[in-house]
């Protein structure tokens, strides 16, 4: 098949990417390239919303802030001012796409999240990234310089490099069409990654089965550097019950009164007093080890967050979509507590890239969840990816909307000599599972030199593994995912081992204390 030419990939269709396509649109030939349909990246599961300094009370410098005190010593300070200067006009820039912000009095109403001093959260009642996502969706269907590419997957990114060229850029990319299955060749000069994070690298994750990492792996082995990948944000409260998938109860809750105490089966008694000053409103880092610690001292499946102090009005008006799903499983949040447990919930680090999204590889950006800009350091301050998002997707654009042009470079065809092997479906299944396991058991919230060390080891033997089935059979959408999935988890593994303390998100029983100075960890692929 020919080669698709474009001016700008997109590969991703969240708020990072869709923001970066709708910025570049007017001037720009824009393909968004996604591998499931647009809507079912992590952004439409965001429930709290998007920090923003807007009321007169605050200020730009607390909201500074207060992120780098979350960051615990790792924050970029450029990073986090460029983007924290930016956010009012980001959602402006919502506000005027048609983003159904909740209001009150005729203003925005602005919520508390954990690690706030201030209430500077803009959202859309508790389903705010669903909010601004129908709303990009419907700006992208009406924009003609943007073509979408549903269900395809990132097979890989064509550089110079890989190519044997004095020009190490980025030319374009590799990606399965899963309906017809045929891997198409994609070509420009300028290639934007917005794929999100890795969360479903761990059993007890609230992403969406897209988050496997794709883009931090196709990066890394394109040539580019990562950063901080031991910084795995779990979420302190997701949602425990059966039949209840990564449903993610949101740090608002928390932020308006939520109380967490143990089952009546442990006492019934509150305990973050016990664990934090801040108690309910400390970072999400201290909540969810304290969680952790709570429920391997009792032996709980889960812990209770209960909100029932509060009125069913409000309730209803401020958090209708966790009110209702927990009604459809019995869970009458008006007058009992919600189960809750932790769960992988945000990759902090990424793909190192500057203010403008720029990698180690010309004409290749990340942004989102993707990268690592250094705004959120050792643990991200809740509703700052949103706004992380837009930001760069917004700054990267400029970048690229006043780069020069660049000639194009024939590319090779996908070899698609490669067989099919019907035993490879149940394999990579059972491989996944394995990995999952014991990335939860051995990497999770608290970590040991030993449990490292297992993981590293059992890594290194699906890596051979799954390298075999790459090199010989027919690409399939399960296999590209284990592969990514299996690369980052060696990344986090490499990263986790190489960070002798305990800081931020990465606690070792072996290096309780912090070290000093603070200072990111970056690995260095190999040469390509």
């Amino acid at each position: 098949m020919a080669t698709l030419d474009f001016d700008v990939l997109i590969v991703g269709s969240g708020l990072a990417g869709l923001s970066a396509a709708l910025h570049l649109a007017p001037t720009h030939r824009v393909a968004v390239i996604t591998k499931r349909a647009v809507s079912d990246g992590a952004s439409q599961w965001a429930q709290g919303g998007i920090a923003a300094v807007l009321g007169e009370e605050d200020s730009l410098e607390s909201h500074v802030d207060d992120t780098l005190v979350a960051g615990a010593g790792l924050c970029d300070l450029a990073a986090t001012r460029f983007v924290v200067e930016h956010a009012p006009g980001a959602i402006a820039w919502l506000r005027e796409l048609g983003v159904p912000f909740s209001l009150e009095n005729g203003e925005l109403h602005l919520t508390r999240e954990g690690g706030h001093s201030q209430r500077r959260i803009v959202h859309a009642t508790d389903a705010t990234g669903a909010a601004v996502q129908r709303t990009l969706i419907e700006a992208v269907h009406r924009t003609p310089n943007i073509t979408l590419f549903e269900q395809h997957t990132l097979v890989d990114l064509i550089t110079g490099s890989k190519l044997g060229l004095k020009d190490p850029a980025c030319l374009g990319l590799y990606a399965l069409d899963d309906l017809t299955d045929e891997v198409l060749t994609f070509r420009a000069p300028h290639t934007v990654l917005a794929t999100g994070g890795a969360g479903k690298v761990y059993l007890y994750t609230t992403n969406p089965d897209t988050a496997t990492g794709d883009g931090i792996a196709a990066a890394w082995r394109a040539g580019c550097r990562v950063a901080n990948m031991e910084f795995i944000q779990f979420h302190p409260t997701c949602l425990y019950h059966p039949h209840a998938k990564s449903f993610l109860i949101s740090e608002a809750v928390r932020g308006e009164g939520g109380l967490f105490k143990l089952p009546a089966s442990a006492g019934g008694k509150r305990f973050m007093p016990a664990h934090d000053a801040r108690a309910e409103l400390a970072p999400r880092d201290v909540v969810a080890r304290a969680i952790d610690y709570e429920m391997k001292r009792h032996g709980l499946d889960c812990v209770h967050l209960d909100i029932s102090h509060q009125s069913p009005a409000f309730l209803h008006e401020h958090f209708p979509n966790i009110l209702a799903r927990c009604a459809e499983l019995g869970i009458d949040i008006t007058r009992e507590p919600i189960p809750v447990v932790p769960a992988a919930h945000y990759t902090c680090g990424g793909v190192l890239s500057d203010l403008a999204g720029r990698t180690d590889v010309p004409g290749l950006y990340a942004i989102g969840e993707t990268a690592c800009t250094g705004l959120h350091g050792a643990n991200r301050l809740a509703s700052n990816s949103l706004l992380e998002c837009m930001v760069f997707a917004q700054a990267a654009a400029q970048v690229i909307a006043g780069a020069p042009a660049r000639e194009h470079v024939g590319l090779p065809a996908w070899d698609d000599s490669r067989v099919t092997d019907a035993d490879e479906t149940v394999v990579i299944s059972h491989n996944w599972d394995e990995l999952r396991r014991f990335m939860w058991d051995y990497v999770g919230i608290v970590r040991t030199n030993k449990r490292l060390e297992r993981a590293a080891h059992r890594i290194a033997l699906l890596t051979r593994e799954i390298e075999e089935f790459y090199a010989h059979f027919h690409v399939s959408r399960d296999l590209l995912e284990l592969r990514n999935l299996v690369q980052v988890a060696e990344l986090i593994v490499r990263s986790a081992q190489a960070r002798r303390e305990s800081r931020g998100l990465h606690f070792s029983r072996d290096y309780p204390a912090l070290a000093a100075p603070a200072a990111p960890t970056i690995l260095v692929p190999p040469s390509v």
